[in-house]
């Protein structure tokens, strides 16, 4: 079996403690929210330990059903079979009416009653589908709302076909979880469960994946665990899912190692299993797990971690938790028996810093950290730049070493949608460089010994901005919004003023235009990334991640770097020229005949032309001369 298989082979107490919060499910207990039980009636759950009586309120029915008090704060009732678009809401202490804190489906958004959706009658077509191993993901991530026209998800799946060809493995969706309004970029969501209106509901989701399945794309959901939004947040009327024994920066922390938390664990344990288990999501993006405060022996994400792992080894498919944090820190992803927390991968934003930095010359904020050479050297031979360093940003040192961390195990990137978002005025690469630049950094990302991730639109250089964008019914939250957008950019931009994110025009800049990719050098420039595509999973050397050698050196020319990769006979040399001056490097590669397959700076790409030569042999010193912001790549021919 792989060694990026996910499977489940321990028996430890902390085993036993992950199974319990799914137990419930899998042993025949009522899931939280509102579902079917064996016998085809409807059963309802819902933690509410504030409440002293809860009662369901069936829209249309004029009588309440009280559901029974439980251990641990939980209520739990079982009744006639309601019909699966029936509407609901949960009665507090017979004054308060609130929407089920599980609902799967807000179909009139967050202050509207819940619906009941039963997810187990889809009809899927990827029985034979097991997922992909990490190795092989080459990640796509878009935002639901601006990636079409229509802004639904049911839209997305007229450009699988497209995205396939262009050599995507994976779609990562930025958050889909129902958050206030029709506009937003999904890290507002105060219904976990739910899958947002506005997208095309449940339903449409599930429709979605399992296109994607049939046409061999894994998906990845990006789910919200270190906070809920400030709009549409009735929670705490239910119980102590929040604490105010820390700060984050979005408000309450989530409370995951206080008194109650049991409880708030198995909330999160059961939702993730939902969205693996119900719509067959491949894998989760967990977002910002450095706001995730957690004490406590043992911590929600390992949990998390090994209910996952049991979940993959039941069902026989590869399923991954994929962490985005800015802590550098490698126990996330270390093997629970090892100290770790057993996380498959993670974001490494390292690697974007110190790749835009060099190629924009930026300083301000934490890109003072980075902006030489030898930073992006690092990153591609080790993984994270900062590894205990001292860190001018945050005046203290930074990190710990990633030199255990499997190059599977890291997703790397030019720009996703925070790094184009929480910009201003929400520039992508394509309005901060030249096309040069472009291609070079793609071959960067692409061509890394990691697992590469694109932001939707980079593909062919979208120009529409991708800005931040609210619509919250609260005026005075709308204000709040507004002013801290204001106040948070006043540092670094002493001119113009951010767009309003509550202004629909914000949102439909923000939309892509599909129909730049079929014209002039964005045509070009789809075509360079599916040739780059290609050569990563055609040479084993580039393909292979944790079986395969890398080495990575600066070229006496200080603006270059040179990339070797081998995989048994297979050898490829990649070369970089990061400078704005032509630049020679000295190859030196081993003896054999080596053959040119891709130079950026050829004309067929739109260069400036290149004097490269098609092959050399080996054996001497071999220099090249690399054109301004461009690479090559080339192969060792193999002995006959």
């Amino acid at each position: 079996m792989s060694e990026d298989q996910v499977v489940m082979v321990h028996s430890s107490a902390e085993g036993e403690i992950a199974s319990s919060f799914t137990s419930r499910t899998t042993a025949g207990e009522c899931p939280l929210g509102a579902s079917r039980d064996p016998a085809g009636l409807s059963a309802f759950t819902v933690w509410a330990p504030h409440a002293g009586r809860v009662q369901v309120h069936v829209h249309g029915e004029h009588r309440m059903r009280d559901l029974i008090p439980q251990a641990r704060g939980y209520f739990h009732g079982v009744f006639p079979a309601l019909a699966p678009d029936m509407r609901y809401v949960y009665r507090l202490d017979g004054d308060r009416e609130r929407a089920d804190p599980a609902a799967r489906y807000q179909p009139d958004g967050v202050f509207g009653p819940s619906q009941i959706v039963d997810l187990s009658d889809f009809e899927w077509g990827d029985r034979n589908w097991r997922g992909l191993e990490l190795k092989n993901y080459i990640l796509y991530e878009l935002h639901a709302g601006t990636y079409t026209s229509a802004g639904i998800l049911d839209e997305i799946i007229d450009y699988i076909p497209e995205l396939k060809s262009l050599g995507i493995t994976a779609i990562e969706l930025m958050p889909v979880a129902q958050c206030p309004g029709t506009r937003n970029w999904g890290y507002d969501g105060v219904f976990p469960f739910a899958v947002q209106n506005s997208y095309g509901g449940p339903r449409a989701l599930q429709r979605l994946v399992n296109a994607c399945h049939q046409e061999g794309l894994a998906v990845v959901l990006d789910v919200v665990y270190n906070h809920l939004g400030p709009e549409g947040n009735f929670l705490a009327d239910f119980g102590p899912y929040f604490t105010d024994r820390y700060q984050t920066p979005w408000g309450q922390a989530v409370n995951f190692d206080g008194a109650h938390s049991d409880e708030v664990v198995r909330f999160f344990v059961e939702n993730a299993v939902s969205w693996l288990s119900d719509f067959h999501i491949d894998a989760l993006r967990l977002d910002a797990i450095h706001g995730i405060f957690d004490r406590s022996a043992q911590p929600f994400l390992a949990l998390l971690s090994s209910a996952v792992e049991s979940l993959a080894s039941r069902t026989n498919r590869y399923i991954y938790l994929i962490a985005e944090s800015d802590l550098n820190d490698s126990r996330f992803v270390r093997p629970r028996d090892a100290g770790g927390y057993g996380l498959h991968a993670q974001w490494n934003d390292d690697f974007h810093h110190a790749l835009h930095a060099l190629q924009t010359q930026e300083q301000n904020g934490y890109y003072c950290d980075f902006g030489s050479p030898r930073h992006l050297e690092k990153a591609l031979q080790h993984g994270y730049v900062y590894t205990g360093e001292f860190s001018q940003y945050r005046q203290r040192r930074h990190g710990n070493s990633s030199r255990l961390i499997r190059p599977s195990q890291l997703v790397v990137f030019s720009q996703n949608h925070d790094q184009v978002g929480n910009r201003m005025f929400g520039e992508r690469s394509s309005a901060l460089l030249t096309l040069e630049a472009q291609k070079l950094s793609a071959g960067a990302v692409v061509l890394s010994p990691y697992v590469p991730l694109l932001f939707m639109g980079e593909e062919y250089g979208e120009t529409a901005p991708f800005l931040y964008f609210t619509s919250h019914a609260d005026p005075a939250l709308a204000k709040a919004v507004r002013d801290g957008r204001r106040q948070e950019f006043s540092t670094f931009y002493h001119e113009g003023e951010p767009p309003d994110p509550q202004a629909e025009s914000t949102y439909l800049q923000s939309r892509l235009d599909h129909r730049l990719r079929h014209q002039g050098s964005h045509r070009m420039l789809w075509d360079f990334y599916r040739e780059l595509m290609r050569l990563r999973k055609d040479e084993p050397s580039l393909r292979e991640l944790d079986s395969s050698v890398f080495e990575v050196h600066s070229c006496k020319a200080g603006s270059c770097l040179r990339m070797h990769r081998i995989f048994q006979r297979d050898e490829m040399i990649v070369i970089f020229n990061f400078g704005d001056q032509p630049a020679d490097c000295v190859a030196e590669p081993p003896s054999g005949e080596w053959q040119k397959c891709l130079d950026s700076a050829e004309t067929t790409w739109m260069g400036p032309g290149s004097s490269l030569p098609l092959e050399f042999s080996a054996g001497s010193t071999v220099t090249l001369t690399l054109q301004p912001k461009s690479f090559c790549v080339f192969r060792r021919v193999p002995c006959v």
